[in-house]
């Protein structure tokens, strides 16, 4: 498109002469003029990154739709989030440069699967950002580096925004643990909390889905994105064929200078399309003694976690978030940071009790010595941090993208009086939401 094209000349030419570089890294932004900003509507953004041959790669979707980027390349990249912190640091205090990517579920122990640190964060290359009514293009340069590494990489961008529906179908899926193994870990759970060794523990479950051929993730991404409403949706792509695609409904916690908001979304019912039903379903999840245990416990642990760190804590009333498949009981919690510092509250706040259990060291041990699979990026976090400005979501509805094999995964907290059958059927409708994008009723 001549256009796009044109536009990346101009930026090019303007990076090129600018005589005024600060040291290190240094970001370059416009705001794109409204007849290209015109084409690039939120939906385009995955089919722009799946026409780009340069890894790697990162989407994000805020659940409220007001934030949409697109995100590729890479300036520098961190295997801890104190690395990421460390340049943070050094960034002036409003800052629009951001760090994405994700922490595994225990970011400071590595992953056998990953084979480095707990956490892939980078600086992107370049970046779409759409919020609100404006399109900016953003580009991060390291001054140190040549500039034309930058002016190299920029011309290598294509436009393309069409990305194909997916057409691969599920072959065969094998579960981790099967429903039998299922039963005896969850029945094992039970035994523990019973016998006072923790009071919660969230077990999951990993299902390798085999497809017909091979999905591309953008189009999976793009996929969720047009079913599952009311959710943040990201993808960290590092190859055409290999992803981690998210779209959980759960915000880890959101920072904006020094205020910081956090939630506990535990407890949950089915929903249904009909409305009086969910809303039967919502009233009964409200009232259930279970369900609105687990979640008490989900926001004591958060409130103790943030204790010294944090002054003027509030807990709002319990409400009921509504998901395709699944309602879940969900309360925010607000307070103001001392400090705001992004490795702080990611080491205070991850893993939380909803995706782990409590107390903490209890079922993390449990789940060590219990749980048959690594959970990798599953259960830990996604999105960006910057000097002025920070969001991470719960890696939960997730899928781990190798070319025709898709790896799901899905948890249940378990508490005293738990079923192992009621907390399958739980996990089966928190799978749903993303193994039925290959099946036919995902509509």
């Amino acid at each position: 498109m001549t256009l796009f094209s044109d536009f990346i000349s101009q930026v090019c030419t303007e990076i090129t002469h600018n005589k005024n570089k600060p040291d290190g890294i240094y970001q370059y932004a416009v705001t794109l003029p409204p007849s290209l900003a015109a084409v690039f509507p939120p939906s385009a953004l995955t089919g722009w990154l799946n026409a780009q041959t340069c890894w790697p790669q990162f989407y994000w979707q805020h659940r409220d739709g007001t934030e949409t980027a697109a995100v590729c390349g890479e300036v520098c990249r961190f295997t801890h989030i104190s690395d990421a912190q460390a340049l943070l640091d050094t960034l002036p205090a409003q800052s629009q440069i951001r760090i994405w990517g994700l922490n595994s579920w225990q970011f400071d122990t590595p992953s056998p699967a990953q084979g480095t640190g707990g956490s892939y964060l980078f600086v992107p290359r370049a970046e779409l950002r759409i919020s609100g009514s404006e399109t900016h293009f953003l580009v991060n340069i390291d001054s140190r580096r040549p500039a034309e590494e930058t002016t190299e990489f920029l011309r290598s961008l294509v436009w393309q925004t069409e990305i194909a529906a997916l057409n691969s179908k599920v072959i065969s899926a094998r579960h981790q643990p099967d429903e039998a193994g299922w039963t005896q870990l969850v029945t094992d759970a039970v035994t523990a909390i019973t016998g006072g060794e923790m009071e919660k523990v969230v077990t999951a479950r990993k299902t390798a889905l085999e497809l017909s051929a091979p999905v591309a993730p953008a189009a999976f991404m793009q996929a969720s994105c047009d079913c599952n409403h009311h959710c943040f949706h990201y993808m960290l792509a590092t190859g055409p064929d290999t992803a981690f695609v998210a779209s959980p409904p759960e915000r880890l916690y959101f920072r904006a200078g020094a205020q910081l908001y956090t939630e506990a979304l535990a407890g949950t019912v089915a929903n249904y399309p009909e409305d009086d039903r969910a809303e039967q379903a919502a009233q009964w999840l409200l009232a259930d003694k279970k369900n609105v245990h687990e979640n008490s416990v989900v926001v004591d642990d958060i409130c103790q976690r943030l204790q010294g760190a944090v002054s003027a804590l509030d807990v709002s009333a319990a409400a009921v978030i509504r998901l395709r498949k699944v309602q879940h009981l969900y309360r925010v919690i607000s307070a103001t940071l001392y400090a705001p510092r992004d490795s702080d509250c990611l080491q205070r706040l991850q893993p939380t009790a909803a995706v782990a259990g409590l107390p903490r060291s209890a079922a993390l041990a449990f789940l060590r010595d219990n749980e048959p699979f690594d959970r990798d990026w599953y259960a830990g976090s996604g999105g960006y941090c910057s000097p002025s400005r920070s969001e991470f979501a719960v890696s939960l509805r997730c899928a781990k993208i190798s070319g025709s094999r898709v790896d799901l995964y899905a948890g249940a907290g378990i508490v005293a009086g738990s079923d192992p059958q009621a907390e399958w059927c739980e996990i089966e409708n928190k799978a749903a939401g993303l193994r039925t994008l290959l099946e036919s009723d995902a509509h």
